[in-house]
């Protein structure tokens, strides 16, 4: 029992440190971007209200991977496992960092073309795929929620895990639309697989989880509404690979559809709004994402952001209920 409590303590400490860490860091680099004039391009078609954010600084993800490396090795227990997190989490954040660069460069809301990220995202999936494969000792074998056993998905299980890469990147991405949505959501679900990590045994998945939801939090002391800073894609893309990696790496992917089911709404609705006017030429929902329907529907933006907290801390629970 005295264990079991040492470890809950270790990692709220991990949770508390990474947060203060990532406040002051964020803090340092609001400035640091106006000097430099890193500021947010709004896109034309986007909700008027969202013109006034027009030169808010971004690339704050900057502040929550710095945190991310800081908090996971202060204690001095770094581990092969999180050091393949934080490559994964770079890689895709660096994606972020080339689209958000260029979209400075050009001084517009145009970065890298959409092949050429999906290339690039594919392709680290499909890495992890393979590491996961070898090097896991669960094979192609995949965790069950609620039934609590594993799914043997044989030759399926390297495109599985390069499609979970992909989408959680993508999904995380398309989140990041309002002041402290995506930076929220991601901390209650990095919060829940941390936990999750401890009921299975994954000591290394649930330190790397608890502190990027430290990071998280601690940028969204700056994020929230109305927000100083954006996270940019560098932030944006950054998290949805760690959130991947986290969850592939406990061989828990199936609890990403319920604890991030924002994430998975989100680019449902991309999908369908699309697909709907190419098909139908009428759109299904006022505006996509989802949460500029409700915008549009006339919610304010900070309650649309609190509903879909609410929204991610029931089904956090629901998705840990599971694993128990």
């Amino acid at each position: 029992m005295n264990e079991i409590f040492e470890g809950y303590t270790y990692h709220l400490l991990d949770l508390v440190l990474s947060a203060i860490l990532s406040g002051v860091l964020t803090a340092l680099l609001i400035p640091a971007l106006k000097k430099r004039q890193f500021g947010q391009f709004i896109r034309e078609e986007g909700p008027e209200a969202h013109l006034a954010k027009q030169g808010t600084p971004t690339m704050g993800g900057l502040a929550i991977f710095a945190t991310m490396i800081i908090g996971s090795v202060y204690r001095g227990e770094f581990s092969l496992q999180i050091g393949i997190m934080l490559v994964v989490t770079f890689l895709f954040g660096l994606i972020g960092f080339l689209d958000d660069f260029m979209k400075f460069a050009k001084k517009q809301n145009l970065g890298m073309r959409a092949w050429q990220k999906l290339v690039l995202q594919i392709a680290f999936g499909v890495a992890v795929g393979l590491y996961m494969l070898r090097f896991s000792g669960h094979g192609s074998s995949v965790w069950i929620p609620f039934y609590g056993e594993f799914l043997d998905i044989g030759g399926f299980y390297v495109p599985f895990v390069a499609f979970i890469m992909v989408a959680m990147a993508n999904a995380v991405n398309l989140t990041d639309g309002l002041d402290g949505l995506s930076s929220g959501v991601t901390s209650l679900v990095c919060i829940c697989f941390g936990f999750v990590g401890l009921e299975f045994g994954e000591e290394s998945g649930a330190t790397f989880a608890f502190v990027v939801a430290g990071a998280c939090i601690g940028f969204l002391f700056h994020n929230k509404y109305p927000a100083k800073i954006f996270m940019g894609d560098t932030g944006s893309m950054a998290l949805g690979g760690a959130v991947a990696v986290i969850a592939i790496m406990m061989k828990a992917e199936l609890l990403l559809p319920i604890a991030g089911f924002i994430y998975v709404m989100e680019a449902l609705s991309v999908i369908i709004q699309v697909g709907s006017y190419k098909i139908r030429k009428k759109r299904v929902f006022r505006m996509a994402p989802i949460h500029h329907h409700f915008e549009e529907g006339g919610m304010k933006e900070y309650n649309v952001v609190f509903m879909f907290w609410g929204i991610t801390a029931v089904l956090c629970v629901i998705a840990y209920i599971s694993t128990l």
